[in-house]
């Protein structure tokens, strides 16, 4: 397996999304903004060739912090999203080794809290099933990733990252005239206070694939 074949995952990403108002305790809500605001600093910032062994620490860091709240939804879905996009870093078959690890804390997330984070669990996990490979060589679905980004919108509809996923996905499957909707409504998402590096970072993939999908419709 070539290393660009899970290149895609940028989850956070994926998923970006707003801090709890309950549930977790202050320290696992420290522990959370942390790697929210760290995943955007090195998906978004980083070289590159720096992003592999940067993930990889923050999937450590991940791990840390489920140890003291092993049953937070929110802590679970970010584990997730830090493996997700560690396997895009990393590429190859040990990408495909942690894109499983992702989906199985997504999965757990999901039976703990579905609604934890607007759903972000939905979007994270969706956004799996459509850029990893199918059988035989993964565990890729579009049928199963479209249905769980749908319902990731049913609980987030006017969020940046469950309509950029959709989008992406969209024009994927060369829906064309969805994407474009998915897209230009996660470009009027609200601004999220304190996540001003992974608005920006996120904006600037919405502009590059609406640029792509404005040169299919042409």
């Amino acid at each position: 397996m070539k290393k660009s074949i899970l290149r895609g995952l940028l989850l956070g990403g994926a998923l970006l999304c707003s801090l709890p108002g309950f549930a977790l305790s202050e320290a696992g809500t420290q522990s959370l903004r942390h790697l929210q605001n760290r995943w955007a600093e090195i998906n978004y910032q980083l070289p590159e060739a720096q992003r592999e062994a940067a993930f990889e620490r923050l999937a450590g860091e991940a791990e840390a912090a489920l140890k003291s709240e092993p049953n937070s939804a929110e802590l679970l879905t970010w584990r997730g999203i830090v493996l997700s996009t560690w396997a895009g870093a990393k590429g190859g078959l040990g990408a495909l080794d942690l894109a499983k690890q992702a989906r199985a804390s997504l999965e757990q997330a999901l039976a703990t809290d579905p609604k934890a984070l607007d759903g972000s669990a939905y979007t994270s996990l969706g956004s799996l099933y459509y850029q990893v490979p199918g059988w035989p060589i993964g565990f890729g679905d579009d049928e199963r990733a479209e249905a769980l980004l749908k319902q990731a919108l049913g609980l987030n509809p006017k969020g940046i990252d469950p309509n950029y996923f959709y989008g992406d996905f969209l024009f994927r499957q060369k829906r064309y005239p969805e994407a474009l909707e998915a897209l230009q409504r996660a470009l009027a998402a609200p601004p999220r206070p304190g996540r001003e590096v992974a608005d920006a970072g996120r904006h600037k993939e919405i502009e590059t694939l609406l640029g792509k999908v404005r040169a299919e419709l042409k």
